[in-house]
C-alpha cells in the first residue's frame, strides 16, 4: 500500500476499528498524516483521541486539525490499536465481535477457545517484573475494546501501555461481562481494576497461552509487549 501513495500524500481513512486498524498497519513505518472518519458500530480508537464520530465533524478535522504522533502497541512484532491480550479475555473479545457481527462460524471457534482457556501462572519482566496467576493479562492503549467493553483512562496520546491483571477473576465473570456487552448492549465496568503503566515488558506463561492483537489472534506465550511512538502521525483537533 506505500508504494501507492506519494510520500507527502495525507491519507484519509473512513470506517471502523478494524478497517482502520489495516490501514494504520500497512502505513505505521511511514510519516503519512492520517485523517479518520469514524463509520464503524463502536469506534474505540477514534472515540480515545477524542475524535467526533458524526461525518460532517469528522470531515472538518481532517481538513482543519493538525496531525499528532500516536502511540502504538506491538506484541511479538504485530501492531496493535486497542490492546493486546493473553488468555480468556481476548478470546471472549474474538467471540464477542463475531456475536454483533453475526458471525456464527468465526463465533463457534471463538467459543470453543473461551471453553479450552485454562488459568495459567505468569512472569513478568522489564518495566514491571512479578508473576502470579491469572484467567487473563490485558494490554491496554485505548479506553475501550470490541463492544466498548471498557478498559481503562488509556488514550493513544499516552506515551505508555497499561497491564491489567484484574480482569475478571473467573470464565464466568470475563465471559458474562464482554458478551453482555456484545449481545445484550448492557452498560460495562467503569473498567478492569488496577492498571500498571509500562513501555515495554515480556510475558512467560505455564503451560502456554494464546496471545491476542486487537480482536484476533496471534499464537501463544511467551510475549513481548511493547509501546512504541508511530511515525506515521493521526490528524487531530486542534
Amino acid at each position: 500500500m506505500p508504494r501507492l501513495i506519494t510520500p507527502t500524500a495525507t491519507v484519509v481513512v473512513a470506517g471502523g476499528d478494524g478497517t482502520i486498524a489495516w490501514v494504520v498497519r500497512q502505513l505505521v513505518d511511514t510519516k503519512h498524516p492520517l485523517g479518520i472518519i469514524s463509520m464503524g458500530t463502536f469506534n474505540n480508537f477514534a472515540r480515545s483521541l477524542h475524535l467526533p464520530t458524526t461525518v460532517d465533524a469528522a470531515i472538518r478535522v481532517v481538513r482543519q486539525g493538525k496531525p499528532h504522533p500516536i502511540t502504538l502497541g506491538r506484541v511479538n512484532g504485530t501492531v496493535f490499536l486497542e490492546a493486546a491480550a493473553i488468555g480468556l479475555f481476548g478470546a471472549t473479545i474474538a467471540a464477542g465481535d463475531a456475536a454483533k457481527d453475526r458471525a456464527f462460524g468465526a463465533f463457534a471457534t471463538a467459543a470453543r477457545k473461551m471453553l479450552t482457556a485454562k488459568r495459567f501462572r505468569y512472569e513478568l519482566t522489564g518495566d514491571l517484573t512479578g508473576g502470579g496467576s491469572a484467567m487473563s493479562l490485558v494490554f491496554a492503549n485505548t479506553k475501550s475494546i470490541g463492544s466498548q467493553m471498557p478498559l481503562s483512562d488509556k488514550t493513544p496520546e499516552d506515551p505508555y501501555l497499561e497491564l491489567s491483571i484484574h480482569a475478571g477473576a473467573s470464565r464466568t465473570d470475563i465471559v458474562k461481562r464482554v458478551l453482555a456487552r456484545a449481545v445484550l448492549a448492557k452498560e460495562g465496568e467503569a473498567g478492569l481494576g488496577q492498571m500498571f503503566r509500562f513501555r515495554k515488558i515480556q510475558v512467560t506463561t505455564k503451560p502456554r497461552a494464546r496471545i491476542y492483537a486487537d480482536n484476533f489472534r496471534l499464537g501463544l506465550t511467551p510475549a513481548s509487549i511493547t509501546a512504541e511512538l508511530s511515525a506515521l502521525k493521526i490528524i487531530l483537533p486542534r
